[in-house]
């Protein structure tokens, strides 16, 4: 591969991570071309651009866009990044798609979610992780429980002095 091209392809992916707020790096070796279909399809539907690249290009990529030394460990063997918007999709993606196949791929290497760096063995705690909009909707919720309490008390103590009123005035 030409100097020039290498150049072009480590653009690309700055720009690509500079695009989406949260990547996953991946292990994909071993699946077959109908699975790794699959995989980029399961992407696609739910928002998630899957990139297979070399080490040393991401790698580069990666110190042009700032400080991401702990993932330059994981980054041995083949690699594909997941990049997404939404930081659990992926993790969750990587968990259902590596169950049903019989390889166990693909596999997490790191990630790099909410401005923090996760490794390999901390999939379940990226799947836990909640999505700005379930986070939103956790805050909505709660600061709606204090006035459905307030009229929920208002409805049943009219129901109450109804109840009273009209039993005096049958006596």
């Amino acid at each position: 591969m030409k100097k020039e091209d290498k150049k072009a392809i480590i653009e690309q992916l700055v720009g690509l991570l500079g695009e989406y707020n949260h990547f996953y790096v991946a292990d994909a070796a071993g699946l077959n071309a109908d699975q790794t279909s699959n995989l980029r399809r399961e992407c696609f539907s739910q928002d998630v651009k899957l990139v297979v690249v070399k080490n040393t290009l991401l790698h580069k990529a990666l110190e042009q866009k700032g400080d991401y030394s702990p993932i330059f460990d994981s980054l041995e063997g083949p690699t594909a990044i997941m990049l997404s918007n939404s930081n659990n999709v992926p993790a969750k993606l990587i968990k259902s798609f590596s169950a049903k196949n019989p390889n166990g791929k693909p596999t997490l290497k790191a990630a790099y979610v909410e401005e923090s760096f996760y490794g390999a063995d901390q999939l379940e705690t990226l799947i836990a992780i909640k999505s700005k909009n379930e986070l939103i909707g956790d805050v909505i919720a709660l600061l709606q429980s204090p006035a459905k309490n307030v009229i929920s008390a208002l409805q049943s103590g009219g129901n109450t002095i109804h109840g009273v009123l009209k039993t005096l005035s049958e006596r």
